[in-house]
């Protein structure tokens, strides 16, 4: 591979995405180094005044500032744009800066959100409690009804916001309907695809305008860093995303970017063998536990849908015991699973969501997407499968199961 190949978009357009998590965006220096080069650097120098003035004019390329430009976190937005599907990428300091970014960006006093109900907590709070702060009104749906956003539209509806499949309820939305209805109606529609990413699901590939992530999780996919990005068309992320960013500062760094750059190149290895051992573990638990949420099984009512749109179901689901008292016991019986509200790892983790992820949540708001107080949300790692059946039958029995 030449130096700049990984970046010529006429080349990496005909590679695969294994070939694209592996070298697309990658871009070499002059000593020619196989991975790719970390620039710790807050700031550039340039040859001539007239180069900095021009370079601030967008008269000429190069770098200005890390707040805006870094080589090693230009790689990671190439990259993850390349396996997207998307025209391009900016990446940020953290999932929920990338969340807070792409909707703000957007939006101003007297638009309306259409958001779908179940969400991760705090995107739950970013739409009931910042976004009616800044004058922009939000309406939460059960997005698993494409009618309801239909339902829910208003002349000033602006954006729809949702997550597929939903933290940690694992409701599936119908990407294709949904997004459908937001191109009818000139609405942006933004997927929050963190729990798939695109090794699992592309939501472009159905229609979605833009798509957001924490790459804290699968795509790090090791528990070492914080990260977030935003895909979408060269005019939104340019014109739309840029501005917000540039101004507000949501960067991420240089090492962190190098990290989940590494991340990638394994993430498809690493996605589909713990959807494997997920599946295993989902089979293990369903008879044993009074209600199981996995969208791999058969008996999860959008199976058919999950599977219609994701390769593989992915390493995360949840089931419901009788209570939180159950739930706090079953997880203080584990010996090999870690009670951690984190996900994506490539350990296997188990969290309450009602006293973790969620509690920030309402309880009325709790109640209607889901979150039960016997709910519990694991995160099926690459350990061996009878490992964690062993451990889970273990804490099971010891709670009464």
């Amino acid at each position: 591979m030449k130096r700049r190949t990984g970046q010529d978009r006429s080349i990496t357009q005909h590679w695969r995405p294994a070939t694209l998590a592996v070298r697309g965006g990658t871009a070499r220096s002059e000593y020619g180094e196989t991975s790719e080069a970390l620039f710790l650097t807050s700031g550039y120098s340039y040859d001539r005044a007239e180069d900095a003035a021009a370079r601030f004019a967008g008269e000429q390329q190069g770098m200005t500032y890390s707040r805006l430009q870094n080589p090693t976190v230009e790689m990671l937005e190439q990259r993850i744009a390349l396996l997207e599907g998307a025209e391009a990428c900016r990446t940020m300091a953290t999932g929920m800066a990338a969340m807070t970014a792409v909707l703000l960006c957007q939006l101003q006093q007297g638009d309306h959100v259409v958001a779908g109900r179940a969400a991760f907590g705090s995107c739950r709070w970013l739409v009931d409690t910042l976004l009616p702060k800044f004058g922009i009104q939000t309406t939460t749906v059960d997005a698993r009804d494409p009618q309801a956003f239909q339902d829910a539209v208003k002349p000033n509806t602006k954006v729809f916001f949702f997550e597929t499949p939903a933290n940690p309820t694992m409701d599936v939305v119908d990407l294709r309907a949904v997004c459908a209805i937001a191109r009818e109606r000139g609405i942006t529609s933004v997927v929050d695809n963190a729990f798939a990413t695109p090794a699992l699901q592309r939501p472009m590939d159905f229609g979605a305008d833009v798509t957001a992530y924490s790459a804290t999780k699968m795509m790090d996919g090791q528990g070492r860093v914080l990260a977030g990005a935003v895909c979408g068309t060269e005019d939104f992320v340019l014109n739309t995303l840029l501005p917000f960013t540039r101004n507000t500062g949501p960067t991420l760094s240089a090492f962190n970017a190098w990290v989940v750059l590494k991340g990638l190149e394994t993430l498809d290895l690493r996605i589909r063998r713990q959807s494997e051992n997920a599946l295993a573990v989902g089979r293990f638990l369903e008879p044993r536990v009074p209600r199981m949420l996995h969208p791999g099984l058969a008996s999860h009512p959008q199976h058919d849908l999950a599977m219609s749109q994701m390769a593989a179901a992915g390493p995360i689901f949840a089931f419901e015991v009788a209570d939180r008292a159950q739930a706090q016991a079953l997880l203080n019986a584990l010996e090999l699973i870690d009670i951690s509200n984190n996900i994506g790892d490539s350990r296997s983790l188990m969290t309450h969501p009602a006293s973790t992820t969620h509690y920030g949540v309402a309880p009325e708001a709790r109640a209607e997407m889901g979150v039960t107080e016997g709910l519990l949300r694991l995160n099926v790692g690459l350990e061996d499968p009878a490992d964690l059946i062993e451990d889970l039958d273990r804490a099971l029995t010891a709670v009464g199961l």
